[in-house]
């Protein structure tokens, strides 16, 4: 397996011509590498004027191994070669370095670049990446990636410290500052006297990489910039390392190698509307930095919040008054490390009355709801104290717990909600204080503890009776002037205080089941199934030519082919169910085929627009402006594509393949609508329908009803 490792945008507050003294002075030796020998230059260019300078260096290196696997290897040291490329016209340095020692069985590849920061032309960017490719190595593979990868984490932390130490010792010696580069005089004078006979100079060799940095350098090069790939970070699309720690933590470097990968992968994928840094992060670090079973989860997570639209809850969904009124619990304060404190009063509350009156569907949903203002105080707290703050503590006060609690429903509900929260805000518990716990708390901790995540149960902390009071208690976590007045502290709680729920407020079964639907299916998106050889199809009657018909879909499994045919006859579903003015119709059933097989393309329908492959997560919206009125067919047809090879990253299908029941059957969630032309712009609808659903999670979401990600532009 490739190892892969990118680095965060390093900044140094200094200039880039300062930064570049500072580098070389790291040859032909530097002492805070020890493992970093010799170097000896092998290849040389510079150009007439002085901007291009490309330099080849190979490199001794004393690798930190066992002597016994260097015995097995026949080496004692490993050889790299080196390539700088400095542009000082442009103002960019990069590095690229592979291993000679080795390479028909270790492939290593690294690339830096030193760039002028897009913000401030006085400060400078690093950046780094690298892969690790070990085909085979006398049966030592894994030994020996442990090695480079613990060897090479290791360098990347000296990184910064290395240039820092050269900085200092240039200012020691009264170096404060390079000045930039400019033409030389006699150079200008050649390039503004064209009539002047310039002498035939004999061909030089010059290196792959003069040719691909010296793009601006017209004396000295000819090339296209289509070879030089950007690599300067902007706020909006890089991470900068300085970033990194004021608001998501103390990281490794292969840490945060993963969070930039998959936060890279996911622009790829959702086209820009990915959910804020600190929510991947969460899902690594609950996958404890696996970037395959993080993307996984993540993407599960991603298609349920847009599903039942969780990021519009907190402003769109008021709780029932029962629930204002009964249930116990409520933010409070924060604790000793600034997280948010939750505070339920668990024993107090009825929980079978909760069930009763308003089914499992609204406590989940408010549950969801707690959960969402916690992220959202945590961001908050972030920015107050100045520090990465991305969890919130739980105070759970048991006194009253009996046996009444363990209500089977009740359970039931409980185990439903704790499947749902840890399936979809993992890392986001701190501390869970239990206290007061009863003798019957074990019967309940039974049945609930398999359910919960192994790192969140680490996290409990559980008191009996007045335990939380003594040394390692309440006091080490909480300060004493936000303890609530119930556990004997002296700060007036406003968590309401529970209590039965009267019984003239209970509902019956059919009241909540239908209520359940209501509540939980509350979404303007329908899904449908796709199978091999039975696509999902949906019709549309359009009247007046020019109206425009706009959908937006969620591959959910599988890959599909998209279509659009139109047909001036009424397609015959086995069953009707008008579902707008616009005269959708969706047949009973999740899989409905409209279009006749006596029906010939050409004949009895045609195509209005080229068919779109969508690959397993895709969010895709679009428009088709029609020509002609009568009956417009949409299409999902299965599709089976082998997976990419010009990508590292395996595609969606691949990251959930374990999920699928069967490789023959797809889901899509859809939403459609149609609307006059003369309205497409102004449309509040179908400008909800084109937003991907992650606008509480996301940096950026797409505003335009005609923004396309992947879509079919109409015509």
């Amino acid at each position: 397996m490739v190892q892969k490792y990118q680095s965060p945008v390093r900044v140094y507050k200094h200039p880039f011509e300062l930064i570049m003294a500072a580098y070389e002075r790291r040859f032909p030796t530097c002492p805070l590498i020890p493992m970093f020998v010799a170097s000896d230059t092998v290849n040389e260019f510079k150009s007439e004027d002085g901007a291009i300078h490309v330099i080849e260096r190979r490199c001794k290196l004393d690798i930190d191994a066992p002597r016994l696997l260097k015995k097995i290897a026949g080496v004692d040291y490993v050889y790299f070669v080196q390539k700088n490329s400095l542009n000082r016209q442009d103002r960019t340095l990069h590095i690229e370095a592979y291993n000679e020692t080795f390479s028909n069985r270790v492939i290593i590849n690294e690339h830096c670049c030193y760039t002028v920061h897009p913000d401030n032309e006085d400060w400078t960017c690093f950046e780094q990446s690298a892969s690790l490719d070990i085909k085979s190595f006398f049966g030592f593979e894994s030994t020996v990636e442990k090695i480079a990868m613990k060897q090479y984490t290791s360098n990347i932390k000296k990184g910064k410290e290395i240039i820092e130490y050269y900085l200092k010792q240039m200012e020691e010696e009264g170096i404060t500052f390079v000045p930039r580069w400019t033409p030389p005089v006699m150079y200008k004078l050649e390039n503004s006297t064209s009539h002047i006979a310039r002498p035939v100079s004999p061909a030089i060799n010059i290196p792959d990489t003069a040719t691909k940095e010296g793009l601006n350098n017209k004396e000295v090069l000819n090339t296209s910039s289509s070879s030089s790939e950007p690599t300067a970070g902007t706020p909006d699309d890089k991470l900068d390392a300085d970033y990194i720690k004021r608001y998501l933590g103390d990281l490794t470097p292969l840490q945060e190698s993963c969070l930039i990968r998959l936060r890279q992968w996911l622009q790829e994928t959702h086209k820009g509307k990915i959910p804020k840094d600190e929510h991947i992060l969460r899902f690594l670090r609950a996958r404890d930095f696996n970037i395959d079973k993080a993307r996984e989860v993540l993407c599960q997570s991603l298609t349920w919040r847009k599903q039942h639209q969780v990021d519009y809850i907190l402003d769109t969904w008021n709780p029932p008054q029962v629930l204002q009124d009964y249930y116990a619990g409520g933010w409070h304060h924060h604790d000793k490390d600034g997280r948010p404190l939750y505070v339920l009063r668990l024993g107090q509350m009825d929980t079978k009355g909760l069930v009763r009156a308003l089914g499992e569907e609204a406590l989940l949903r408010y549950v969801l709801s707690i959960n969402e203002e916690g992220l959202r105080r945590c961001e908050e707290n972030t920015k107050v104290f100045g520090r990465p703050i991305s969890s919130w503590t739980c105070l759970v006060d048991l006194e009253g717990l009996n046996m009444r609690h363990l209500w089977r429903p009740g359970v039931k509900a409980l185990l439903r909600i704790i499947e749902v929260v840890e399936a979809n805000y993992p890392e986001t518990l701190g501390r869970l204080l239990i206290l007061r716990a009863p003798r019957v708390f074990p019967v309940l901790w039974t049945l609930v503890s398999p359910f919960i995540d192994d790192n969140t149960r680490k996290k409990f902390l559980i008191y009996a009776g007045n335990d939380y009071q003594g040394p390692g208690g309440l006091l080490d976590y909480i300060d004493k002037e936000i303890i609530p007045d119930f556990l004997s502290g002296e700060c007036m709680c406003d968590v309401p205080e529970g209590g039965l729920v009267p019984k003239s407020l209970y509902r019956t079964a059919e009241e909540l089941e239908n209520e359940d639907i209501k509540l939980w299916t509350e979404t303007i998106y329908q899904s449908a199934s796709v199978f091999k050889g039975a696509p999902h199809e949906i019709f549309i009657q359009i009247v007046d030519a020019s109206s425009v018909i706009t959908w937006d879909f969620d591959v959910c499994k599988g890959d599909i082919v998209f279509n659009i045919y139109h047909s001036k006859q009424v397609p015959q579903p086995p069953k009707k169910d008008s579902l707008g003015t616009h005269s959708i119709t969706s047949p009973g059933g999740n899989n409905v085929q409209l279009i006749d097989k006596v029906w010939q393309l050409g004949r009895d329908y045609s195509m209005v627009e080229s068919p779109l492959i969508c690959k397993e997560g895709e969010s895709v919206q679009g428009s088709h402006v029609t020509r002609w009125p009568g009956f417009y067919i949409l299409q999902w047809k299965f599709h089976s594509m082998p997976a990419c090879a010009t990508t590292n990253l395996p595609r969606v299908d691949d990251v959930l393949a374990s999920l699928q029941v069967s490789s023959h059957k797809c889901k899509v969630m859809y939403y459609t609508e149609v609307i006059g032309s003369e309205d497409f712009r102004g449309s509040m609808t179908s400008l909800e329908s084109s937003h991907s659903g992650f606008s509480q999670l996301s940096a950026a979401t797409t505003s335009s009803s005609q923004s396309h990600s992947s879509s079919m532009i109409s015509r």
